[in-house]
């Protein structure tokens, strides 16, 4: 008699199983429907796959990526054909745009229903052929497969020209982006700053790439970034851009960023080269390769005697940084303001903790607020801006890095979007910590609303600072569920919810609704324009001493 498992081995769906245990899968991601129970059958088997069924497909694919960026190993996420896979969509573009390693495996209706229109079909493969990488299949498989082949090892003539250009430059910028995270050149990012001793930006894909406390650190750029930071790239000569693509949440309005600066720029993509700023230097390679080299060509720019002098770029930026610090108001009316809250979690929890965050005022008070001392601790949706990213994504990581902290820092607009994977959290043993920011409103937009659209607050307003009641909610769904309302608590609660170390802990932090996220540049204005607080233009100086 053939035993099941030697007949399991002759179909395709237990070789798909097998296949992921060979690759060293150990945690997937999924909900079963009609059209993938082939696969889900051998996968009741696996001794070496664990699954996690989550209640939505969405929540399936942002776990799988928060488990990506938190460990450094491909996710993977599952779900049937049809609504099952397009409910992957969102997380797919998502971990796309960011660059983040995911695989996901969708059931499709039998071959000879494709085209009619069959139940629960969908054309997933042409859906998601602009956010996938793809290479084309043949069987036999042959050991040279075309596709996507990146150059890895950078050209050595480029990196001595970027070493002499650091060296002669008066106003340089190391401006990082998620590549260096995904190189895993962190620490030799550290080796590349501390010998040109030039300033440091690191992007919002890049928090926690270089430690937010070292004095060559000037925070993050962009949109929210701090005042020295953006200013810093607008007067820079020179930008040596590591693992980063010059989106326009950086640049503003590209054609007057950085008008005098010369561009390295280092990507293991040749097509980010030059696609939104000219490169002077271009470099394809590893990030990781590139910055090694690096490192040995300025040692030897060093050893001729030629070394930057960069003392009167630093007496600006110095003063840049003194006079404009990241800062925020507490309000008159006793309220708690939201970056009081992030500020004291990310001082009582510390630096070793994973922190995951939703899209909007509270990403970037999570940004800005927390310090950010150690890779792969700040985990966000950067390029597709999801909301609904950070509850799935904290449990990814938490199953990812169970002996980590993670918490989730959300808006009531983001949670309630994904706030059922606290069931999966709490079945599963997935002790999350999340913390909602309660404004009772889509805070991001009624920013723009109240800056842009003379406070005409359309559909803006949720209602949701006690409906639905999310102390209860977290209950129902077999979590702690905690209510901060004063400042006077704050400290307490977030002791009392670290305390919890057997359960999900959701704590509703119930804050002011007039708070706004500053720096800020406006949507399409220069970096030039950026405003420090409510109407208030920074006097930069010329920056040029």
């Amino acid at each position: 008699m053939t035993d099941r498992s030697d007949q399991q081995a002759l179909t395709g769906a237990a070789s798909l199983i097998r296949a992921l245990e060979e690759s060293g899968v150990d945690t997937v991601f999924g909900i079963p429907g009609g059209a993938i129970l082939p696969a889900y059958d051998p996968l009741l088997d696996s001794t070496r796959l664990r699954h996690i069924l989550v209640r939505h497909e969405q929540g399936a694919g942002h776990a799988a990526t928060g488990y990506a960026q938190a460990t450094g190993r491909v996710g993977v996420c599952m779900a049937t054909s049809g609504p099952g896979a397009t409910n992957l969509v969102t997380p797919i573009a998502d971990a796309h745009m960011d660059s983040v390693p995911m695989v996901a495996i969708t059931g499709q209706v039998a071959s000879t229903h494709i085209g009619t229109d069959a139940f629960q079909e969908a054309d997933i493969v042409g859906i998601t052929l602009p956010i996938t990488k793809h290479t084309d299949f043949s069987w036999p498989v042959e050991m040279n497969l075309p596709g996507y082949r990146p150059v890895s090892k950078p050209h050595a003539k480029q990196v001595r020209e970027a070493a002499r250009m650091l060296t002669e430059a008066k106003r340089p910028v190391l401006y990082i982006g998620g590549g260096v995270l995904k190189a895993r050149a962190t620490t030799e990012f550290r080796v590349l700053a501390e010998l040109t001793e030039a300033p440091v930006v690191t992007t919002l894909m890049a928090r926690g790439a270089f430690p937010d406390s070292h004095p060559l650190h000037l925070g993050m750029p962009g949109m929210h970034g701090t005042v020295a930071a953006v200013t810093a790239l607008q007067k820079a000569d020179l930008i040596v851009a590591l693992g980063t693509r010059f989106d326009d949440r950086v640049t503003g309005k590209l054609s007057s960023f950085a008008p005098n600066a010369k561009i390295v720029h280092a990507d293991i993509d040749p097509a980010e080269i030059s696609k939104n700023r000219t490169a002077d230097v271009p470099i394809v390679g590893d990030c990781r390769e590139v910055i090694a080299d690096l490192v040995v060509a300025v040692q030897a720019e060093h050893a001729t005697g030629r070394r930057g002098d960069y003392a009167g770029w630093w007496e600006s930026l110095n003063a840049w940084r003194r006079t404009y610090p990241l800062g925020y108001e507490t309000p008159e009316d006793g309220s708690l303001a939201p970056q009081q809250v992030i500020e004291r979690l990310g001082r009582i929890v510390g630096p070793d903790a994973i922190y995951a965050a939703g899209v909007g005022q509270h990403q970037m008070w999570a940004s800005q607020f927390i310090s950010y001392e150690n890779p792969y601790t700040w985990l966000n949706s950067g390029g597709a801006g999801t909301m609904g990213y950070a509850v799935p994504a904290a449990m990814g990581a938490k199953v990812g890095r169970p002996e980590a902290t993670v918490w989730a820092i959300d808006g009531d607009g983001c949670f309630q979007m994904t706030n059922q994977e606290l069931a999966t959290c709490a079945i599963n043993d997935i002790p999350i910590k999340v913390a909602v920011i309660n404004n009772g409103t889509l805070g991001m937009v009624r920013q723009w609303q109240t800056l842009f659209y003379g406070k005409r607050y359309s559909n803006t307003d949720l209602h949701s600072r006690r409906i639905p009641d999310f102390v209860k909610l977290a209950e129902a769904y077999g979590c702690v569920g905690l209510r901060c309302e004063s400042p006077d608590d704050l400290d307490k609660t977030i002791e009392q919810a670290m305390a919890v170390d057997d359960a999900p802990v959701v704590v509703d932090f119930v804050v002011h609704q007039d708070a706004m996220v500053w720096p800020m540049v406006p949507s399409g204005l220069s970096n030039d324009e950026i405003l420090a607080a409510q109407g208030m233009r920074p006097d930069f100086g010329d920056g040029e001493e």
